[in-house]
């Protein structure tokens, strides 16, 4: 089985809390928001993945099975090594949208200002 193969279900997964959390999002007013912080986070993850992930496999701690892997790579590291963290931010960003996070709505941070004003 190949690492894209095994990655697809986390990444359908992972899409389908994403667009969730875009039409709650949407619904409540804070769709850009919601995109604008789910690409810096995105942008965070990929940009220190490929990084930390070229460092430790030149240090040679791990190594991907050649027929595994789809033979495009970023310096060391094979594409699909980047699935992970788009999953991650994918499924996190919808989540925490989905759950009223900090900053998630307009009424989950007009709210958390109504109460800092009368405490």
């Amino acid at each position: 089985m190949t690492y894209l193969l095994m990655s697809l279900p986390f990444i359908v997964v992972a899409l389908l809390v994403f667009v969730l959390g875009a039409v709650h999002a949407r619904r409540h007013g804070s769709f850009a928001g919601y995109l604008s912080a789910w690409a810096v986070a995105t942008a965070s993850l990929v940009v220190l993945t490929v990084i930390f992930d070229n460092v430790m496999m030149a240090a040679g701690f791990f190594d991907y099975g050649v027929a595994q892997i789809s033979g495009v790579r970023l310096g060391l590291i094979p594409i699909e090594d980047l699935l992970y963290p788009i999953a991650g931010a994918l499924l996190l960003s919808g989540a925490w949208q989905m759950l009223g996070g900090e900053g998630g709505t307009r009424r989950t941070r007009n709210a958390h200002r109504e109460e800092s004003r009368g405490a």
